[in-house]
């Protein structure tokens, strides 16, 4: 009998075992109760994560190129703009005054 055949075989039998022992309801049992546990908690799957990093990063540069655009906009406004203007004044109205 050669090796690989052997270990093959130990690993079925090993396999088999299991599958009819207590071991494997446990295991059942035990990935059931994680499972239910998870689901309380507010995770995110690794591959939800990574959609939204990558979101992010694609905003970000959305962003950044966005906010290179309106600097270049205002700085070509800027001349054009009037000086200074005058604010205009305040108006307060006292209680149950009408205009």
């Amino acid at each position: 009998m050669d090796m690989n055949t052997f270990f093959n075989d130990l690993q079925n039998k090993i396999s088999k075992a299991v599958e009819n022992s207590p071991a494997k309801d446990i295991e059942k049992n035990v990935k059931s109760m994680m499972t239910q546990g998870f689901s309380k908690l507010d995770l995110v799957t690794r591959e939800e994560f990574d959609i939204q990093t990558q979101v992010m990063a694609k905003t970000r540069a959305k962003l950044e190129a966005l906010e290179t655009r309106l600097a270049a906009l205002e700085a070509k406004a800027a001349p054009a703009q009037p000086a200074a203007v005058a604010p205009e004044p305040k108006v307060e109205i006292a209680k149950g005054e009408v205009l």
